[in-house]
């Protein structure tokens, strides 16, 4: 998919802000972790995503009802949804100097209804031109996202025919749309009333 930038200078996908917090201390205890078993910048991004993926639950697979959206929380709770995970994923990522930033898709029910956004993470690395979509959401039955640069294997592929999108632009920040329906819930209850249905 061909993402656009929001920013023509890459720099503004290695910022630091309230949300990608990627110099907060937790987030850079466990980017040293990470980076220390890995070594390089393409082991280092897919060790990053198989963390957030694998050890972070998605908060709709486990029940958690706790909202976190500040990408420090995420990794201090273990918990989020996908919006909450693509900010963990980015300021991990961001933290050893891989520009990174948020793209979203709107996705929908079997049938088309319902349609949420969905959050995403691209990743450029070093001496690449390309950015590459990748999906922390998590896995579970009838969902394989993996980390591939070269196709992509997101969670889900949107359906153009039900009237799903796949947006193409690329965010140095996290859109307000997502933001405020996070920030804004007291609990997952109030989260999945007010989760956003569009850009």
């Amino acid at each position: 998919m061909e993402l656009i930038q929001e920013h023509s200078d890459v720099a503004a996908y290695l910022a630091a802000d309230d949300v990608v917090d990627h110099d907060h201390p937790l987030v850079d205890e466990t980017a040293d972790a990470l980076w220390t078993a890995t070594g390089d910048a393409y082991s280092y991004a897919k060790a990053a995503f198989e963390f957030v993926r694998d050890t972070i639950p998605h908060s709709a697979d486990s029940g958690d009802d706790r909202v976190s959206w500040r990408a420090s929380d995420v990794v201090a709770t273990r918990n989020g949804i996908c919006y909450a995970k693509a900010h963990a994923l980015t300021a991990l990522l961001r933290n050893r100097g891989i520009p990174a930033g948020l793209c979203y898709q709107l996705l929908g029910d079997d049938d088309g209804s319902n349609p949420v956004l969905h959050g995403l993470v691209a990743l450029r690395l070093p001496g690449s031109e390309d950015w590459s979509r990748v999906d922390p959401r998590g896995n579970k039955p009838g969902v394989d996202a993996q980390f591939t640069l070269d196709h992509e294997q997101l969670a889900f592929p949107v359906r153009p025919e039900l009237g799903e999108i796949d947006y193409p632009g690329l965010y140095a920040a996290a859109h307000p749309a997502p933001l405020k329906a996070l920030q804004e819930s007291v609990d997952r209850a109030q989260l999945w009333r007010n989760l956003p249905t569009g850009l």
